[in-house]
């Protein structure tokens, strides 16, 4: 489900209302909390941060001239969805989030490649959200992301 939108409150104010405020609040946590130098932005119908084409000219392979994209937040059908490149690339920093995620939810982590969903939105680990977000600076991403998957 894409959600096009002109700002994150454009976005909040067309997913359900059940959810909006627990959208709101994931989204100030990974704000708040994401090293500098990551940019806000809004693609592929969610709301989401990355590297800008200031910081890395190259920017993402998959869509030449958008910026690098890192974590995106979107409302979906029946979830609300966590998407971290970071994660996908780095098996460390997977390995830390899975290890982690029972201290914070009562939940079994339901997750993908790259992608955790979040089905009952009062047991949202927005502290380990917030830590999850401090984890990885943009010089970091840039070197994993030319490391494993730069086209040469």
């Amino acid at each position: 489900m894409q959600i096009q939108s002109v700002s994150v409150e454009d976005y909040i104010s067309q997913i359900p209302e059940e959810r909006q405020e627990i959208f709101r609040e994931i989204f100030n946590t990974i704000n708040d909390h994401l090293p500098e130098g990551f940019s806000q932005g809004s693609s592929y119908g969610m709301i989401g941060w990355g590297v800008p084409l200031k910081t890395y000219p190259a920017g993402y392979h998959c869509a030449p001239g958008s910026p690098l994209p890192f974590i995106s937040i979107a409302s979906q059908k029946n979830f609300i969805a966590l998407y971290h490149m970071g994660m996908y690339a780095k098996p460390e920093l997977l390995d830390w989030f899975v290890a982690e995620y029972p201290k914070y939810s009562k939940r079994k982590l339901d997750m993908g490649k790259s992608c955790v969903r979040f089905k009952k939105m009062d047991d949202i680990p927005l502290e380990l959200l917030a830590e999850l977000s401090k984890k990885m600076t943009v010089e970091e991403w840039i070197d994993i992301y030319e490391t494993n998957f730069k086209k040469k």
